[in-house]
């Protein structure tokens, strides 16, 4: 049994439950979203630690959960480009007449 997921499936299951959520509004608050300067320099003190092997116990299952963190945001942002892409194509056709 394949553990890798089906990426058009998951599309398919996530994206219409995403323009409920998604505002033209909040889609671009999301894209533009960055972590605060304290968060972000935490991450790179963790992540040159992980470089080094330098982790303790703790410290990489913070970091883990930021990488984890990151990846989630990563994908909602990406699905968040996509609805504001979409709404740009409506508008234009909007505004075209079609």
């Amino acid at each position: 049994m394949s553990t890798s997921i089906d990426k058009n499936a998951f599309d398919r299951g996530v994206d219409p439950a995403l323009t409920i959520i998604f505002s033209s509004d909040k889609a671009r608050r999301l894209v533009d979203y960055r972590a605060d300067e304290t968060l972000q320099s935490r991450i790179e003190e963790l992540a040159c630690k992980c470089n080094e092997g330098e982790l303790t116990e703790d410290e990489r299952s913070e970091y883990e959960g930021y990488v984890r963190a990151n990846n989630f945001i990563a994908i909602l942002q990406a699905k968040a480009r996509k609805v504001l892409g979409n709404a740009d194509q409506v508008e234009r056709r909007r505004q075209s007449g079609r």
